[in-house]
């Protein structure tokens, strides 16, 4: 990969007096996801290495390849994923490994080591809700990429979500509550009607991303909480320009859809948390006699466990690539050059490093977007 930043660039130190946790938070987008591989390639060289990451579809798969590995082994092991779902089928030349040529080998043919089309014979879908593609061998890629003793060994935190079809819920899946399997991985990345429904001790689960595209509020209100600085990694922007034409259209609408939930998490997280320190503040102000009532009390339950976050925003805004189906497009050259972009964005956001600037303790949460230039 091409260095992301001039030579000159150097990332501070982290103080001592910054003792936040750090939590990576990883969206799904399919395709998308190697620009998620290129950001953890930056932090994993910096002093904010994550000791928790939660993902969800794309970003379980990221996430389980980083909590399963060895340090030293995180980056190559992602590497050798993205590499081996990007390769090419053996009679398709790699000079038609266009964008829409891309896109077309994806939906008819599959991707190796991920997913491929099923026969179209309803008695050899497996149980559960049926679907177009056989996701088989994403198993055995995770089985290779992934060390799942390792993720059980809780050397960091690892969780990931999925949608339980019959009640709808989300469900997490967290190394600190149960023991993780590669089934656990695929169930988060299950979207239908593509991908099958993944069956686990007796309920089946679709994508997590249908509730929700992001882990970002089940990282900041597990318990214990703790200060934390989390790096959310967004992969459709917020942002764009009006579209033009009906493919404009669409991607804009997808990119407003997927990114809704993190913007409408992120203040919702705000107002809270600076709820929670503004209730503390109160309760200290009340006489003993108030301090005792049952309405202090409660606010006092709910400020007790009051900490400082710090978001950290990634957005995956390249130019290079467009077009509704971006996150089914899997050419080899695409998924480069997003990995490139997630280390350069990554790289730009820690040599900043805003969250070393002053915090006023009043404060319950701050959010920043190097990236953001108007």
């Amino acid at each position: 990969m091409p260095d992301a930043l001039p030579r000159h660039a150097a990332i501070p130190p982290r103080p001592a007096s910054y003792d936040k946790s750090v939590a990576l938070v990883l969206q799904g987008g399919g395709a998308l996801g190697s620009y998620q591989a290129g950001v953890y390639e930056a932090l994993s060289s910096s002093p904010y290495v994550p000791d928790w990451v939660a993902g969800i579809s794309i970003g379980a798969i990221n996430a389980a390849i980083i909590a399963g590995n060895a340090p030293e082994r995180r980056v190559a092991q992602l590497r050798l994923f993205w590499e081996t779902i990007t390769e090419p089928p053996p009679l398709w030349p790699s000079s038609l490994d266009r964008r829409e040529l891309g896109t077309w080998r994806a939906l008819v043919l599959g991707q190796p080591g991920f997913y491929s089309p099923r026969l179209p014979f309803s008695w050899l879908q497996p149980a559960g809700p049926p679907s177009i593609y056989d996701t088989s061998a994403l198993r055995s890629t995770l089985e290779k990429v992934v060390d799942f003793d390792r993720i059980n060994a809780k050397e960091i935190r690892f969780s990931v979500a999925a949608t339980d079809i019959e009640s709808g819920n989300f469900a997490w899946f967290d190394n600190n509550e149960i023991r993780i399997g590669p089934e656990h991985v695929m169930a988060s990345g299950a979207l239908p009607p593509g991908f099958p429904a993944v069956e686990i001790d007796g309920r089946f689960y679709w994508d997590g991303g249908i509730v929700s595209n992001t882990p970002l509020q089940y990282v900041i209100e597990s318990q214990p909480r703790v200060s934390r600085l989390a790096f959310q990694i967004d992969l459709f922007p917020a942002r764009g320009k009006l579209p033009t034409n009906l493919v404009e259209s669409a991607e804009r609408e997808k990119d407003i859809r997927f990114s809704s939930r993190t913007r409408a998490g992120t203040d919702q997280m705000r107002l809270m948390q600076n709820l929670q320190h503004a209730y503390r503040e109160l309760w200290e102000k009340l006489p003993p006699a108030l301090q005792t009532t049952p309405e202090a009390q409660l606010l006092y339950s709910h400020s007790r466990n009051a900490r400082q976050v710090d978001i950290a925003h990634l957005i995956d805004r390249s130019t290079h690539r467009g077009g509704h189906d971006k996150d089914i497009e899997f050419s080899r050259t695409t998924m480069t050059a997003r990995w490139a972009q997630g280390l350069r964005d990554a790289q730009e956001t820690l040599v900043a490093s805003p969250w070393l600037t002053a915090l006023d303790q009043d404060v319950g949460l701050r959010s920043f977007d190097v990236g953001e230039k108007d």
